[in-house]
């Protein structure tokens, strides 16, 4: 029989830190820790394969599993002395869910399972404690309610703040046991009329609903919308754990609080983290209380530290800190209890950071000899670099602070304020800059914090649920700001002596967890220290070159300081738009013979020669691919009665002989009409008014430095070896009319083309022929290949994505099954031609990790990306380089 359950704690641990996908991370995790020995309270867990089979089955359980769970279950009592439903000495479990990766959308906690009216007295004559056995009935009924049964989890808070008014308290830990008695039975009647029945009483049957729904969070809206933008498959599965519960509420000698082997926030190798006295996991989370710091170097005026108050608790702790980063060679992030002065660890897992501490963590355990190199690289997510490489506050600038919370996600973020995720989303899809601003985040708002470029909460430590989002997210946040009061009805936000509204601009420094009104100025990024070593382990490892796309000074001026290796990409047409520069581009377009076209053509000589040679100056001896002019020439035109009137005015002729040429030039689909290498065929002295640019800006910088300079010269929308023939003898033409008279040296210049339709990859041998290299533009290719245009896919590309039409989205991620499978055959055919012909990409995919890796598969020379994506294409290019040696390693035995 299959074996659907795994157990940890209790009678054998089966479980181990390699078997996260069948186990989950929090299943896996717990049956290490109880394999080396430490305080866990015994469990079980019902692995992912559950709930493969649960979806699989119609969401009907797999044969077997009951039973397996009932012995487990006895297992568990019998390792506690205690009895699951027992009205005298009764065993209360924890449900948790536990993917392989942690999810934040799915289900939360359920705590206390298995109280009743009955086993809440047996509760209390066990622990001879009343009011908290009645505060642990009343905190199981909203949880199980809340997260299970689908109540709305305001309801109860405002039952418990009417409890407080009434008897004249203003904390939680002042109500009585008869106080909570008074609550659970209104909680009670409140579930039972939201849901038309009562609150079930049998303990089987709240296990096996909270099972349930566990298994069903998997689905659940949220939980899709995690998977989707962190790229987790819907058939890996939950697992779902359930744990005997000790107690942190049980009085003043228990607490319960989360911490970090590090700081998460910084990386600095000290321990991290917040405890509460006398509380339940969930609170230190929830920010309903202000949790304390647990080392007494950190504690401030007034706040008492767990080091002072459980001293105890707190050594044995710093033990297990020590342990398990050791054991699982990277930071961890624990959740722990305290009973009784008994330390109990009830999770450990791979602790979330941001992307510098992400670095500092790595480069200091490897330079300690915990990891390798090599580990470190892998340890980084590349498309994290993205946090570091965007600018800071100036510290210089002018600011109105009006409110401090705490640091819970470094960078800076300024952007319009709003309420709710949904309008933070809705806004940010209009390219408008957004903070999200809470009381409290929940898994709910997690799609509004992808979307904003911050989060503000006014709730919450450093370990709340906005807190932890955001870190992983990469999103700056400040939680916890308590002088901050937010009125969702009024959307307002008060502090400072300031009332802000929706709309209304503040900026966050998620470092010091300062909130300013209105924008700050920026500085740009510190790209030295760790994010220098890591960038220089990358490039030992990396085997694929990385370059650029650009073609202003500033663009390539920021690609070489972030490292790249060269221009993949400078697309001419842009150079053109400038105002001086629109004119003379119109009145060749409107030239009506090529004596005329070239005389207009001329006049962007200079300007094309000045744009080629500031780039050459800035890459120096670095390669760089100049794309000759790739738009249809009616993009140059004006649009509008009144500009083509201007346009009319300033070339002296009529308005009507220019909306003539505008029609004429007009096509039904551009995108495949009338450009590319056929505008060079049909216009040859287009082209080689640009090549005779590139060899003068070569030879004039080449002068100037004693270097030789390598221009790559471009062709793009190639479709047969015959339109590359044409072309390349036109430049090569140009090249030997400028060639120096006095014998120096020529300027050194390859050609070749742009594959970025399918019949070119097709006939990649023949055209290679004609082609010093290729440069897959798989923006296009993916257009051409699917048939859909960039432009317009966003009508219905994200249903498609949802639904499974498509696994990703081709235009950021790059389709190996179609398009790769063209650029695999081009690859091929091109060095069947020539074996040592020069192959790169230059779409918009040469940032994408997944694409990158793609490119390393096929042994690509290069890839090329915006400039502030070349540290993401680096890192990306060396764990690549990693995973091959790895396959190929493992080939080999």
């Amino acid at each position: 029989m299959t074996k659907w359950v795994y157990r940890f704690g209790a009678e054998g641990n089966e479980g181990r830190s390699d078997m996260r996908d069948l186990l989950g991370g929090k299943g896996a995790n717990l049956g290490e820790m109880a394999q080396i020995g430490l305080p866990v309270p015994p469990g079980f867990t019902l692995t992912t394969e559950v709930c493969t089979a649960f979806y699989r089955n119609e969401r009907q359980y797999p044969d077997g599993l009951h039973q397996q769970v009932a012995d487990a279950l006895a297992a568990v009592e019998r390792a506690t002395g205690l009895g699951f439903g027992d009205p005298e000495r009764p065993l209360l479990v924890s449900v948790r869910s536990g993917a392989r990766v942690s999810m934040p959308g799915m289900m939360d906690t359920v705590l206390n399972l298995g109280l009743n009216d009955t086993t809440v007295e047996g509760l209390a004559h066990g622990s001879q404690d009343p009011r908290f056995a009645w505060d642990s009935y009343r905190r199981f009924v909203q949880m199980f309610a809340s997260v299970v049964l689908g109540v709305s989890h305001h309801n109860f808070e405002e039952i418990i703040d009417d409890a407080k008014t009434e008897h004249g308290v203003s904390d939680d830990t002042e109500l009585s046991a008869a106080h909570w008695q008074e609550v659970v039975a209104a909680y009670k009647e409140l579930v039972e009329r939201e849901t038309g029945a009562a609150f079930p009483q049998d303990p089987h049957d709240q296990l096996w609903a909270a099972i349930g729904a566990v298994f069903g969070s998997w689905m659940n809206p949220r939980a899709n919308t995690y998977r989707r933008l962190h790229d987790i498959p819907a058939d890996w599965g939950t697992a779902v754990n359930v744990q005997a519960m000790v107690f942190g509420n049980m009085g003043e000698d228990c607490a319960t609080g989360v911490c970090f082997t590090r700081d998460p926030s910084t990386g600095e190798n000290i321990f991290y983290g917040e405890y509460l006295i006398n509380a339940q996991g969930e609170d230190v989370v929830a920010g309903i209380r202000t949790p304390q710091p647990m080392a007494e170097g950190r504690a401030k005026p007034g706040e008492l530290s767990m080091e002072r108050r459980l001293p105890g608790a707190y050594g044995e702790l710093l033990a297990v800190r020590e342990r398990l980063e050791r054991h699982y060679r990277d930071m961890q992030d624990i959740e722990f209890t305290v009973q009784q002065n008994r330390l109990y660890v009830l999770q450990t897992r791979t602790g979330k950071r941001t992307t510098a501490a992400a670095l500092r963590i790595a480069i200091e355990m490897a330079q300690a000899g915990m990891i390798t190199e090599e580990e470190a690289l892998t340890r980084i997510q590349p498309t994290s670099l993205d946090q570091l490489l965007h600018p800071a506050l100036d510290p210089k600038a002018e600011r109105h602070a009006i409110a401090r919370g705490l640091p819970a996600s470094p960078g800076a973020a300024g952007g319009a304020i709003y309420f709710s995720a949904d309008e933070v989303e809705a806004r940010a899809a209009k390219d408008e800059a957004t903070i999200l601003v809470r009381i409290e985040t929940s898994p709910e708002d997690v799609h509004g914090m992808h979307a904003a470029r911050g989060v503000l909460t006014t709730r919450g430590g450093m370990t709340s649920h906005a807190a932890v989002v955001a870190r992983g997210m990469g999103r700056v946040c400040v939680a916890g700001a308590g002088g901050i009061r937010i009125d969702y009805a009024a959307q307002t936000l008060t502090a400072g002596g300031v009332t802000l509204k929706a709309g209304d601009w503040i900026t966050l420094d998620g470092s010091t967890g300062e909130v300013f009104a209105g924008a700050v100025p920026t500085i740009e990024p510190n790209l030295s220290g760790d994010f220098a070593t890591l960038m220089g382990w990358a490039d030992k490892v990396r085997r694929l070159k990385v370059r650029a796309n650009a073609e202003t000074p500033t663009d390539a001026a920021t690609a070489a300081r972030f490292g790249a290796e060269g221009i993949g990409l400078c697309r001419t047409e842009h150079m053109f738009f400038a105002p001086e520069r629109i004119g003379a581009v119109r009145r060749m377009i409107m030239a009506g013979d090529a004596t005329s076209r070239a005389r207009a053509i001329e006049t962007l000589l200079p300007f094309q020669r000045a744009d080629f040679a500031a780039l050459f100056r800035i890459m120096g001896d670095r390669p760089v691919t100049i794309r000759l002019l790739d738009p249809p020439l009616h993009e140059f035109l004006p649009h509008t009665d009144e500009e083509m009137a201007e346009v009319a005015e300033g070339l002296g002729q009529t308005l009507a002989s220019i909306k003539e040429r505008y029609e004429a030039l007009a096509e039904s689909n551009p995108m495949l009409g009338h450009r590319g290498c056929r505008l060079g065929i049909t216009f040859p002295e287009i082209y080689r008014m640009q090549a005779r640019a590139v060899f003068e800006a070569a030879a004039e910088v080449a002068a100037e430095t004693g270097r030789p300079v390598r221009p790559e010269i471009m062709i793009p929308l190639v479709g047969s070896a015959r339109e590359l023939e044409i072309t390349r003898a036109e430049i090569e033409k140009v090249a030997a009319e400028t060639a120096p008279k006095d014998g120096s040296a020529a300027v050194e210049y390859s050609v070749g083309t742009m594959i970025e339709l399918p019949r070119a990859a097709m006939v990649a041998d023949a055209i290679a022929a004609e082609a010093d290299f290729f440069s897959f533009g798989t923006n296009d290719l993916t257009q051409t290949t699917f048939g859909i245009s960039r432009d317009d896919a966003g009508t219905f590309l994200q249903q498609y994505i949802e639904t499974g039409v498509l696994p990703k989205d081709p235009f950021v991620t790059l389709d190996r099954d179609g398009v790769g499978a063209l650029v695999r055959i081009a690859a091929d055919k091109g060095r069947s031609t020539r074996p040592d012909i020069k192959l790169g990409i230059c779409g918009e995919h040469g940032g994408d990790p997944s694409s990158i890796e793609f490119c390393e598969m096929l042994g690509l020379d290069y890839v090329s990306c915006s400039p502030f994506r070349v540290p993401i294409a680096r890192l990306a290019a060396a764990q690549a380089a990693l995973r091959m040696r790895r396959s190929q390693a493992a080939h080999k035995a």
